[in-house]
């Protein structure tokens, strides 16, 4: 199961990382547009916003997994493997899932909302799929506590002595 927790997250990742590249061509014709051709699209310009939410909304597991998000570690360092482990369940339990669920819950009505009146952009030529984009509310949180099942997982193989790592 953590196997493939993991292998969903590296994918996912992955996938997204290519979101990242095709959101720097964008914002490249956007400028080269505006500047060398005095033209524009509201449309091309909001899938810039689109791509920045999609890359960091859904990237924030696959950081999880690399262990990439900012975190305080001047003790953490310090300790043994169970040590490690303890503290990876409990800020995982106590911290991590608590937020994910929050803000889950507090989306929640805001997401459905824009689903059904099929939200589109308030600018006249911009994209249709608000709603999609609103729905990565309750996307990241999922994607996040997926990563967070495979922490715990991984914590309490350490502590139960059935993995050194």
């Amino acid at each position: 199961m953590i196997r493939k927790l993991e292998a969903f997250a590296e994918f996912t990742g992955r996938i997204i990382a290519w979101g990242t590249l095709l959101m720097v061509f964008v914002t490249f014709a956007v400028v080269v547009l505006r500047y060398a051709f005095n033209t524009g699209w509201i449309a091309m310009q909001e899938s810039i916003t689109y791509l920045h939410a999609t890359v960091f909304m859904l990237g924030a597991a696959y950081t999880f997994k690399h262990d990439g998000h900012v975190r305080v570690d001047i003790f953490y360092q310090k300790f043994g493997v169970k040590g490690r482990a303890w503290v990876n369940l409990l800020g995982t339990v106590l911290l991590l899932y608590p937020l994910m669920i929050f803000i889950l819950w507090i989306s929640w009505e805001y997401v459905t909302e824009s689903w059904k009146v099929v939200e589109g952009s308030r600018e006249a030529g911009g994209l249709p799929g608000v709603f999609l984009l609103k729905t990565l509310l309750l996307l990241m949180p999922v994607a996040m506590m997926l990563q967070g099942l495979v922490t715990i997982l991984r914590s309490l193989h350490v502590l139960t002595g059935r993995n050194h790592g």
